[in-house]
């Protein structure tokens, strides 16, 4: 694992509510619920490289600057 520098991205954002952890303890969890302890430890340890890594790192500034609300109109529209 490396880590991802990218800046937030808008385009990422209808990701996050659908896409869902590919692997590890919370596997099959959405990445928009996934806890803010877990978030933290990938940013300790290195994002995953990729895609998944700037759709982690990406929910990781979300939640660690308050920002959830931005997700909510995107949970509620139409898949």
């Amino acid at each position: 694992m490396r880590q991802v520098n990218n800046q937030l991205r808008p385009e990422l954002l209808p990701e996050l509510v659908k896409m869902k952890m590919p692997f590890g303890k919370y596997k099959d969890t959405v990445l928009c619920h996934l806890p803010v302890s877990y978030l933290e430890w990938f940013h300790r340890k290195g994002f995953p490289a990729g895609k998944l890594g700037m759709l982690l790192q990406t929910m990781y500034e979300i939640k660690i600057n308050g920002l959830e609300f931005l997700l909510e109109p995107l949970k509620r529209s139409p898949q």
